[in-house]
């Protein structure tokens, strides 16, 4: 295995399993758990389902941008010399960190804390949140992995 083989592989992973887990969670999970489980089960639910979930996100926080750093040098001289898609990534990347940030340290804690004090409506809406943010970041990673995958040259 190439040394461009293996970092494009830890490359590939990681986030595979990210965008693969929003889209699991999103139009798997959520709609079989709204169907089966009552709204204070789903609510018990979700917070595991997360803690679970974002330790492989930290993973890949992790391992994209150094295998995508590691990736830049052994395919271009310079990031200048870059084409633009490999800027879009980059952006992209930073675009869904920062969302998974805002959903990891601020809406979670919101709802771990009505779960823990069972105000149902309140996890609700911290739930409903997420959901949004996910939905977005979502979109996102489908967008990046489109991008990384057709290497349009604009």
């Amino acid at each position: 295995m190439t040394p461009y083989s293996l970092a494009y592989t830890l490359h590939v992973l990681p986030a595979l399993v990210w965008v693969g887990g929003m889209f699991f969670a999103w139009m798997i999970l959520r709609p079989a758990a709204v169907s089966e489980l009552d709204a204070p089960a789903r609510l018990k639910l979700w917070p595991e389902v997360f803690r679970r979930f974002f330790q492989w996100v930290w993973a890949a926080v992790v391992l994209l941008p150094v295998t995508g750093v590691g990736l830049l040098h052994l395919r271009f001289p310079s990031l200048e010399t870059a084409p633009a898609y490999v800027h879009i990534m980059m952006g992209l990347y930073l675009v869904m960190l920062a969302l998974f940030l805002r959903v990891r340290l601020q809406q979670l804690p919101q709802l771990r804390r009505a779960v823990e004090l069972r105000d149902w409506p309140a996890g609700g809406a911290a739930l409903g949140r997420i959901r949004r943010l996910v939905g977005f970041n979502l979109a996102i990673g489908l967008s990046l992995v489109a991008i990384a995958s057709a290497r349009p040259m604009f």
